[in-house]
């Protein structure tokens, strides 16, 4: 018998191959129930993503993590990530908060970031529900609307605002715990997910951030080979 998992899809970028190991493996050590992860990775998407980059588009998954539910076939509930996010609980905690009267379930941040230019001097552009779709929890069944067509030609604002909702009512809130924004909020040791949303640890001038040092001991626990074994 299947045990129940969690299924967890994380945004893949080329310039931020490291981050995914990293998150990846903070999951594991700390997830109490078994979890399967996707990457979404372009190169894997052939005749599936086939939109062009945007000027605007800060990462490769920016509009390719709303084939989600598509990727689930539509069936029971999946988590997506950024890939520059560090778990620092269990994730089970979060998976046990699905509610079925939502279609997505996620953190509403309420902010101005405070940079103009975030990693790699990227614009940091600002809009109305910015980073609520950094880390979703999709009720697979409830987002048919999200087809690869649609992802493919609907605008930047329509993916991430949830404008393929009916209304915003089908929008749940997570705690800001699960979501926590690396210098655009003030530190938390309570913090469950924390997101290096300005750049991660791994660019140099992140390097010394909150939760940084978590993030480089993660990495060294990802790296660890016994000897002698």
């Amino acid at each position: 018998m299947k045990l129940p998992s969690i299924r967890i899809f994380v945004g893949f970028d080329s310039k931020e191959v490291v981050a995914y190991h990293v998150l990846v493996q903070s999951i594991i050590e700390k997830s109490s129930m078994p979890v399967e992860f996707t990457p979404i990775v372009l190169s894997n998407l052939g005749g599936i993503f086939t939109r062009e980059r945007h000027a605007l588009q800060s990462t490769e998954f920016s509009f390719s993590r709303f084939l989600t539910p598509y990727l689930s076939g539509y069936q029971g509930w999946s988590i997506f990530m950024d890939c520059d996010m560090l778990m620092r609980a269990d994730i089970a905690e979060v998976w046990a908060l699905r509610n079925d009267r939502y279609a997505v379930m996620c953190v509403k941040h309420d902010y101005r970031p405070k940079i103009e230019t975030k990693f790699l001097g990227q614009i940091q552009t600002k809009y109305e529900k910015k980073n609520w779709s950094s880390f979703v929890l999709f009720n697979n069944s409830k987002c048919r609307a999200l087809t690869p067509d649609y992802v493919n030609t609907a605008t930047g604002l329509q993916l991430h605002q949830f404008k393929w909702l009916e209304n915003d009512d089908l929008i749940g809130e997570l705690p800001l715990t699960w979501n926590y924004l690396v210098n655009e909020y003030d530190y938390r040791e309570d913090a469950k997910n924390v997101h290096f949303t300005n750049g991660g640890p791994y660019f140099e001038k992140y390097r010394n951030d909150d939760y940084a040092e978590e993030w480089f001991a993660a990495r060294e626990r990802l790296l660890f080979v016994q000897q002698g074994a």
